[in-house]
């Protein structure tokens, strides 16, 4: 692929995902800030779950774009994985939420900050720092729906 297409290629997908997290923000929340009801919620580990919100192909670029709603009760985390395919961003609703990427630095991310994991990379933490409060996070995906959305390490 030619190297400006493939470079407008990603700025698309990054355009449509940051579109997508204002929308869905905005659908989560009401103007008081209490949770609305969501789509399926799936089956988690105790003390996590991932609601569903949105699921649309793209079918022009051969991708695939999900947005969930993860929350994790205190203490709560996942061990590594990878998102083959997919680029993955997040956006802390609420809480603390520690994330590592690849063997960059742990973060702990407040409400209102947000992450980005490319294609394929170590997602080293997941995890719910607080010993007190939920975190909720929302997730959007953009990826290829031939390759898995998760992978175990």
């Amino acid at each position: 692929m030619h190297p400006l297409r493939n470079l407008l290629s990603h700025t698309m997908v990054a355009a449509a995902a940051a579109t997508l997290a204002a929308f869905a923000t905005a659908i989560i929340l009401n103007g008081q800030g209490d949770q609305l009801v969501l789509a399926a919620a799936h089956a988690q580990p105790s003390g996590s779950k991932s609601t569903e919100v949105l699921t649309q192909a793209m079918p022009d670029i051969a991708r695939e774009m999900r947005i969930s709603v993860t929350e994790r009760a205190p203490g709560n985390g996942s061990p590594p994985h990878r998102h083959p395919g997919h680029h993955t961003f997040g956006y802390v609703l609420d809480g603390t939420y520690e994330v590592q990427v690849d063997d960059g630095p742990v973060r702990q991310l407040k409400a209102g900050e947000s992450f980005y994991e490319p294609p394929g990379s170590l997602h080293a933490v997941s995890r719910n720092p607080s010993t007190d409060r939920l975190v909720r996070y929302l997730v959007i995906q953009v990826g290829d729906p031939t390759k898995p959305r998760t992978v175990p390490q």
